[in-house]
């Protein structure tokens, strides 16, 4: 039995523009429900059933992102919606530099691994255009290559070799 995680983004609002950037940056399939098609889920504790609500079409939320996803066949996934009724863009925290050292207050890190330097350099390129590096992808004294950037979603990636 094999067990498998998948980094899940929550925005407000920047969900359809993020999966799209990352579509461009890692290729393979991408999927975008809206709220809109779907409904917005009606969650309880207490039901063996989820239900859906409609969303109206002239509602702010209908073209929001319900459930998306970008699947590449270089086993590359990562899910993303937008909270509903939730304005603003972005995600909760990034990284940011000080004059002396590397705060790290964001909600979560993406971590991307792959087995050569070759095989990361474009999409640490593709995720850093626009964005903030906040190391660059360079050698380390244990030897494998590692970088962290903040993309121009707020997303921070750590990028590294096997």
């Amino acid at each position: 039995m094999a067990i498998s995680t998948l980094t899940h983004l929550n925005f407000t609002g920047d969900a359809r523009a993020a999966l799209e950037f990352y579509h461009s940056v890692f290729g393979g399939q991408l999927v975008i429900n809206t709220y809109g098609q779907g409904g917005v889920p009606q969650d309880s504790p207490d039901s063996d059933r989820v239900e859906f609500a409609p969303v109206a079409a002239d509602s702010p939320n209908a073209d929001l992102v319900a459930f998306g996803m970008v699947a590449a066949e270089n086993g590359f996934r990562i899910a993303a919606y937008d909270v509903f009724d939730a304005t603003g863009g972005g995600l909760a925290g990034a990284g940011r530099r000080r004059a002396d050292s590397l705060v790290h207050d964001e909600s979560l890190f993406v971590m991307l691994n792959g087995e050569s330097l070759e095989e990361v350099t474009p999409l640490w390129k593709g995720l850093a255009e626009g964005g903030t590096v906040l190391q660059a992808l360079a050698p380390t004294p244990w030897g494998t290559p590692y970088g962290m950037v903040t993309d121009r979603f707020g997303v921070t990636w750590i990028v590294a070799t096997s």
